[in-house]
């Protein structure tokens, strides 16, 4: 192609380029605006005259489980975030709505193609948005892309916490394998007595069978109790992209103190919530979907230019809806009706939102007052276990009133191990529910 073709393709395009920036200016739909939603204006089940206080630093860079102070759960959530198949699939996920848009904003743009069968040329051609339909459909794919970016958040943060509520429970599991290891030796050691008294005619023969049955059962609680340290352990494998045979957590004590509840407002968490932020966006997205849709009804137009070494043509193609049976008028309807759908899901997110947060208040608060007075329980458990352990040994009380003391501490002890687990399970969920510090960003304008 000559010099002389080139100039003057690049001129009708010059020329396209000016007339639809100045007949564009009219996009058919509505525009969005972000509905609004009834928000309290305080937490129903945050603590009376409290004041909820936490380090806001780590979670404000969404590092949230930093708060518990666990350099091995940092480690492992470390390994997560870089490792979990199911975050990968996400964040796949988001490329490819970010590509859709790309090729939204692409049919902004004129479409260039050189060659032919018998001369080589350029045929440049473009789409006049006249009523927006392009707009649309950028505004859509932009906030479809938005709406993904924001499910890949919550997809991490809900990996996330599955991961740390399965770690306390790993470690809350340990201490209970330890209670029940000390409490067979405890048993032993009785039914040795037991078995030693009843060689000299001091016991029955039925406390020595009591006392077998009690280490029996203890024998097979510690059993159940390694069985689900290990389920753990496996799922913990799995959340960081391992096999569980490649992988295992040692045994270690639970030093983890439950944190205050992190200070936050019922509107704050509309932004602090990564699926209420994507719920929002797919309302957006189905809202610019109304527009593409009734665009359809109108006539559009393309400008055509080419040119070859021999000749150059331009011109625009009209084509204008005649009759289609009703189907433009159903798909605008369709449009419509996706939108209503979109915005009842989000009105329903928000709403589960809420009720998480209250849930999890109502727990953190309630369990504490319980675990205050299980720790008491706990204490008089222990002593009168003492008192009655001397006095079995002494001969004065039977071994079944030691058997029935003993069972007692054990199950005192193990609710308190209970009410611990309950805690840290809420105090995450609490977290998640929050948000985790994560914080949505402002959406991008259509014209970007």
């Amino acid at each position: 192609m000559t010099a002389a073709i080139q100039a003057r393709t690049i001129r009708a395009l010059s020329v396209a380029f000016v007339v639809a920036v100045n007949v564009s200016c009219t996009a058919v739909g509505p525009d969005y605006v972000r509905p609004r939603v009834a928000v309290p204006l305080a937490y129903k089940e945050a603590a009376p005259g409290g004041k909820l206080a936490q380090p806001r630093d780590a979670s404000a860079q969404g590092r949230w489980w930093e708060i518990y102070a666990d350099h091995q759960l940092d480690a492992l959530v470390g390994q997560l975030n870089a490792a979990n198949p199911s975050i990968h699939a996400a964040e796949a996920r988001v490329r490819q709505a970010r590509a859709l848009a790309e090729a939204a904003r692409a049919a902004q743009s004129a479409t260039l193609s050189a060659g032919g069968t018998n001369d080589l040329g350029l045929l440049a051609s473009w789409e006049i948005d006249l009523w927006g339909r392009i707009r649309r459909s950028v505004e859509s794919s932009g906030a479809a892309a938005e709406a993904s970016a924001a499910d890949l958040a919550a997809a991490k943060l809900s990996l996330q916490a599955q991961l740390v509520q399965n770690y306390f429970l790993l470690r809350v599991q340990d201490a209970e394998i330890r209670l029940v290891q000390d409490t067979v030796a405890a048993y032993e050691r009785s039914l040795q007595l037991t078995r030693n008294q009843y060689a000299v005619g001091v016991a029955a023969r039925a406390e020595v069978v009591l006392a077998q049955a009690q280490l029996g059962t203890a024998q097979a609680q510690m059993l159940d109790a390694r069985v689900v340290r290990a389920q753990l352990e496996h799922a913990i494998a799995v959340l960081i992209g391992k096999a569980p045979a490649d992988f295992s957590v040692t045994v270690a004590p639970i030093e983890v103190n439950v944190p205050a509840a992190p200070p936050a407002l019922p509107s704050d968490l509309l932004e602090r919530r990564p699926d209420i932020a994507a719920a929002e966006r797919r309302m957006a997205a189905t809202s610019a979907q109304i527009g593409e849709a009734e665009a359809a009804s109108y006539p559009s137009i393309s400008l055509f230019v080419g040119g070859s070494i021999r000749h150059s043509v331009g011109g625009a193609r009209v084509a204008m809806p005649v009759f289609d049976a009703g189907a433009t008028r159903a798909q605008s309807a369709k449009a419509g009706a996706v939108y209503e759908e979109a915005f009842a899901e989000y009105r329903q997110t928000v709403l589960n939102g809420f009720r998480e947060v209250e849930d999890n208040l109502a727990a953190l608060r309630l369990l504490e007052e319980a675990a205050a007075a299980q720790d008491e329980v706990v204490r008089a458990a222990r002593d009168s276990m003492i008192i009655t352990n001397n006095q079995y040994q002494a001969g004065i009380v039977s071994y079944l009133s030691l058997a029935v003391v003993q069972a007692s501490a054990l199950a005192s002890e193990r609710a308190a191990l209970d009410n611990l687990r309950r805690r840290l399970v809420a105090s995450v969920t609490l977290i998640k529910a929050l948000g985790g510090g994560w914080v949505a960003e402002a959406p991008k304008a259509a014209k970007d």
